[in-house]
């Protein structure tokens, strides 16, 4: 025994001697106010240090346009709340168990640091901490700022420096925040396990509930969690749960002792099973009910400076940030998108369907649905990638959009005067005159005199700016395109925002107005919405506003529009491709009911199929191929929703999917017409005319092409062999 006191009396000695412990603290006499009193800060030279507190990561929540949580993100899964947010008997619970005297003492309990140091002294090493909660407070943002192992190690090292330092920024808490303001702040930051930062994400990883709807049992569990979370995280197995329970009882029985609860409350919350409930948070995309919309909402945080500076601050502020994303996802549309998808293509099939729908007039992207799920399982046919939207958006090249790019040459005649019944008699082939028949905006001659372009279906003659739109004559097109120019076609194409999936060059061969360009589902959308907006182009538009977490600040972002098109060239490209469901290739689907109009769209030797149309309300696009390589892997002789297909054109899928979408997507929606054609100026025919005895009567319905197969619609045989193009170019021989 002499012995053992001489060590604690030379430890003692030594600690004092290096100033590291107070000599005295202030007591109360037994009946009386006498105090002893030697200042433990005046003996160890303690002033008070300011602490950087940065903001803690929160979780970013994303929401649809009705306020729905349709994703999060995070680092640390957290959400910062109120002390009124946190049940009383959970604050209870961990002053009870952490610092008892927490709201008696000032930054340091110096009994307790005492006693620590003795007990360490005894030891010979720092086995008790004796930190108060403003001192706990004080590590775990130390820890939280670390942005290395090393200064996290340092943070949590055990040595008397860093205690002394901790007690010093402790006095800076608080003498900057009341004693409520750190449990709420200690509450926030503390770890809990199972991957829970924080009160109010612990209350809903292991219980699912908020933290302010916690009871006893439950506070006692997750104040017990917070000494060793590792060791007691429930999520680790039986053996860890039945630490947590031990700990748990601890609490309560130390509850119990102070007289915050009744031994009997003590008993009734000990009988009851730790109740783990194992919730786990979504993170991510991958989570997500929508993650072809989450992604694109996603990546257009990550790649827009408007969303921070650099590629960092962006990408911190999106799984750090605690940011509350709104969005323009519309609930009602997305299902009806999806439900169409899943009704005539299968998740398992080889073939993709990817479906984009966006509001004309605001660029609004309403809906992003896909037929596969979105997953790394190859033996499930899932996908990694975001089938409905360009390589920015994390898509890949997608496909080559066919006669959907018809309409570009459309609106380039209308621009350049032409009327609807103005045409051009063309024959089954087609061949450039010259070279110089084609020139592209380098104003380089592009034509192939030696490429024959043909048409498998419909006759020759002559065919108006009508006629020849609703039977998708490819002929007609590329005289058609010669006559107005290939640049000026290109440019009508880029004015409504169309681009390559792949972010190159579109490009710009004799061949463009038939859809040799590989795009995306929520590129052609939007740029048919322009037209139903009567020509305002307006970007793609994901986001609405964003709440910082830290500032409190929202900000919201306005759609980006301008004035594309001349609104009457608009009017008229919209009255022509109403005749598309009536007469056109789109006749043996029909239309929605209410005025619609759009373009089929078949690439060659049925690489891809597409379908773009639109209402006064909504636009949309359906692409469907394969994503293994479209020119490899055709859509010909294929099973597609259980449905064999010799051949998959525009009317064959994609036009049924976006029939069956919009007809659900609008129930409800008062029907409106679009403005009529201004006869005036596109009515009839000016210079060219129709011979005195048409081939073809620009009234009369077309051949039905669908007898053969349903759903056929158009442009069969290009004449092209794009496989020599590879998956990327497909322009084949035209170069």
């Amino acid at each position: 025994m002499p012995n053992r006191l001489s060590n604690i009396a030379r430890l003692t000695v030594a600690a004092v001697s290096a100033g590291l412990l107070a000599a005295a603290i202030t007591l109360p006499a037994v009946g009386g106010t006498g105090t002893l009193v030697v200042s433990a800060t005046e003996e160890l030279n303690l002033k008070p240090m300011v602490l950087e507190e940065p903001p803690l990561s929160q979780t970013s929540t994303v929401y649809d346009a009705e306020g729905n949580v349709i994703a999060r993100f995070y680092d640390q899964n957290r959400e910062v709340v109120r002390l009124d947010q946190i049940a009383g008997v959970m604050r209870a619970a961990i002053v009870a168990i952490e610092d008892d005297r927490f709201y008696e003492h000032g930054p340091i309990d110096v009994e307790g640091t005492l006693r620590a140091l003795v007990t360490n002294f005894t030891s010979n090493r720092l086995s008790q901490g004796g930190s108060s909660i403003t001192q706990q407070y004080v590590k775990q943002v130390l820890l939280n700022a670390a942005d290395s192992e090393q200064d996290k190690n340092r943070a949590l090292e055990a040595s008397y420096a860093r205690k002394l330092k901790e007690l010093r920024y402790a006095m800076g808490v608080e003498q900057k925040y009341g004693k409520d303001e750190i449990l709420r702040r200690y509450l926030n930051i503390a770890y809990f396990g199972a991957g829970a930062n924080g009160v109010q994400a612990a209350a809903r990883r292991f219980f699912g509930i908020p933290a302010a709807k916690l009871d006893l049992a439950q506070a006692a569990t997750l104040a017990g969690a917070v000494q060793d979370p590792n060791t007691t995280d429930p999520s680790r197995g039986k053996k860890a749960r039945a630490l947590l329970l031990t700990r748990r009882n601890v609490v309560l029985d130390r509850m119990a002792e102070l007289g915050r609860i009744t031994p009997q409350q003590a008993a009734t919350a000990k009988a009851k099973k730790l109740g783990f409930r194992d919730v786990r948070q979504p993170n991510g995309c991958g989570d997500s009910s929508y993650p072809y919309f989450c992604e694109y909402v996603r990546h257009e945080l990550l790649g827009d400076p408007a969303f921070g500076r650099t590629q960092r601050a962006r990408e911190r502020a999106f799984a750090q940030g605690g940011l509350k994303i709104y969005t323009t996802l519309d609930p009602k549309a997305q299902a009806a998108a999806e439900q169409a998808i899943k009704k005539h293509v299968n998740a398992t099939d080889n073939a993709l369907a990817a479906e984009a729908l966006v509001q004309p007039g605001t660029g609004a992207i309403r809906a992003m649905a896909a037929s596969r799920a979105y997953g790394s399982s190859a033996r499930k046919k899932q996908i990694s990638f975001n089938a409905v939207a360009d390589m920015r958006h994390g898509g890949l090249i997608g496909f080559q959009a066919g006669s959907t790019f018809k309409t570009f040459t459309l609106v380039t005649a209308l621009k350049q005067g032409m009327k609807v019944d103005d045409g051009i008699n063309v024959g089954n082939g087609y061949n450039a005159p010259s070279t110089a028949s084609f020139k592209n905006c380098r104003k380089e001659n592009i034509g192939d005199p030696s490429w024959t372009v043909t048409n498998d279906e419909g006759s020759p003659g002559f065919k108006t700016l009508r006629t020849g739109t609703w039977g998708s004559v490819n002929t007609f097109f590329m005289a058609l395109q010669e006559r107005v120019g290939l640049c000026p076609t290109v440019e009508t194409a880029k004015s409504l925002g169309i681009v390559r999936a792949d972010g190159n060059k579109l490009q710009e061969f004799e061949t463009f107005t038939l859809g040799i360009n590989e795009t995306d589902p929520v590129t052609v959308a939007n740029a048919y919405a322009a037209i139903a907006a009567r020509g305002r182009y307006c970007e793609p538009t994901a986001i609405t506003k964003i709440t910082d977490a830290a500032t409190g600040r929202t900000t919201s972002y306005r759609p980006s529009c301008r004035q594309a098109l001349d609104p009457g060239v608009a009017d008229a490209t919209a009255h022509v491709l109403q005749g598309v469901f009536t007469k056109g290739t789109m006749r043996s689907v029909g239309g929605i009911g209410r005025p619609a109009a759009g373009k089929t769209g078949t690439t060659d030797k049925y690489a891809s199929a597409w379908f773009a149309g639109f209402t006064p309300d909504l636009a949309g696009a359906v692409s469907i191929g394969d994503p293994r390589g479209s020119q490899r892997h055709k859509l010909v002789g294929t099973t597609i929703g259980g449905r064999y297909f010799p051949y998959v054109a525009g009317a064959s899928l994609p036009g049924p999917i976006w029939k069956d979408t919009m007809t659900a997507a609008l129930k409800g929606v008062p029907a409106r017409a679009f403005t009529p054609l201004d006869t005036d100026r596109f009515g009839g025919c000016d210079a060219d005319c129709a011979p005195d005895r048409p081939t073809q009567d620009p009234d009369r319905v077309l051949p039905d092409p669908d007898q053969a197969f349903p759903g056929q619609d158009e442009d069969l045989d290009l004449g092209l062999d794009l496989d020599d193009a590879g998956e990327a170019g497909g322009a084949g021989r035209m170069r």
